[in-house]
């Protein structure tokens, strides 16, 4: 990271949105969205198609102008701060030249920036250093997203915007694009990642923001999200028992029997597992989860509409 750069960060948020708006006729794809992320935060936008995440991501990366609402990236204005190199975008829909080498394309990136780093560094960060001969018509679809990882890094930038970046991507690959966005990441750089994979959101985020009908419907740490909207998973061995029994126990909202297994939502677990010992004596091998980030995901994003103009996502 150049000084400049350096010193950038260093001041006051890294992606401020205020009041952020944008419609498209009747459709309201962006409505006050009010969002700041602070430097060296990891963060996932989250959410079904017509959630607005495109037009957010787009107004951001100054692609779209807002119709209300103001943007900084670092204190500056979108196109500013990417002009000044602070800002890398892979974008999934980025073409490549087919008859142009990955060294070339990547140095073609450089060429725009102020102060990139040198290619060799670019290409082996984003972990295609043995790729840089081969021509971009050669790439398989996860090749080619880890080429564009290079090109976003090139620019050194204190702020990296991903758009699904681990389409196209076998297993093997996905772990080690991950490896190496980590590793940009603990420098201190800020992330900012959409994706459809709910796993790579609760894995490598720091902070989940899930968008409904162009409004954010929850923010915060991934572990906080899915306690408030989830609740918990009380499984246990009840012999004798069927679901409407337990779906009579305080604090239980769900409740689904198979042969002696029980599975039980709950708004309150430890309140249910009480209530069930004591009701249901012979209960065993009791056990309480935590639901995962695809049932909050569900729950606060179900009955969203389509937006045209996020048919992509």
């Amino acid at each position: 990271m150049t000084t400049t750069q350096a010193a950038r960060t260093a001041q006051g948020y890294a992606v401020e949105l205020r009041g952020l708006r944008k419609h498209y006729g009747e459709v309201r794809a962006v409505e006050e969205v009010d969002l700041l992320i602070g430097r060296g935060e990891v963060v996932a936008l989250l959410g079904p198609n017509g959630a607005g995440k495109s037009t957010t991501v787009d107004i951001l990366l100054g692609l779209t102008r807002p119709d209300a609402g103001e943007v900084r990236l670092f204190g500056d204005p979108p196109r500013r701060a990417i002009a000044g190199g602070a800002v890398g975008a892979m974008l999934q829909e980025a073409g490549l030249l087919d008859d142009v080498t990955v060294r070339e394309t990547v140095a073609l990136a450089a060429a725009l920036h102020r102060a990139p780093l040198p290619v060799e560094e670019a290409l082996r960060k984003a972990g295609v250093e043995d790729l840089g001969p081969r021509r971009a018509a050669r790439l398989s679809g996860g090749q080619k997203q880890r080429v564009r990882f290079a090109m976003a890094l090139v620019c050194d930038p204190a702020l990296l915007v991903l758009d699904e970046p681990t389409a196209a991507m076998d297993v093997g690959g996905r772990r080690d694009f991950w490896r190496s966005m980590h590793a940009f990441a603990d420098s201190g750089r800020t992330v900012i990642f959409a994706t459809h994979y709910l796993e790579e959101a609760e894995d490598y985020a720091d902070r989940v923001v899930l968008m409904r009908d162009g409004r954010i419907a929850a923010d915060g740490p991934v572990a906080a999200v899915m306690a408030g909207v989830s609740g918990r998973t009380v499984r246990a061995c009840v012999p004798g028992v069927d679901a409407e029994e337990l779906r009579r126990l305080p604090g239980v909202v769900e409740a689904r029997v198979r042969g002696d297994r029980a599975e039980l939502r709950c708004a309150d677990a430890d309140a249910v597992v009480r209530e069930l010992l004591a009701r249901f004596p012979a209960a065993r091998d009791i056990e309480v989860v935590a639901q995962g980030l695809e049932e909050a995901f569900l729950r606060l994003t179900e009955d969203s509409t389509e937006d045209p103009e996020e048919g992509r996502r």
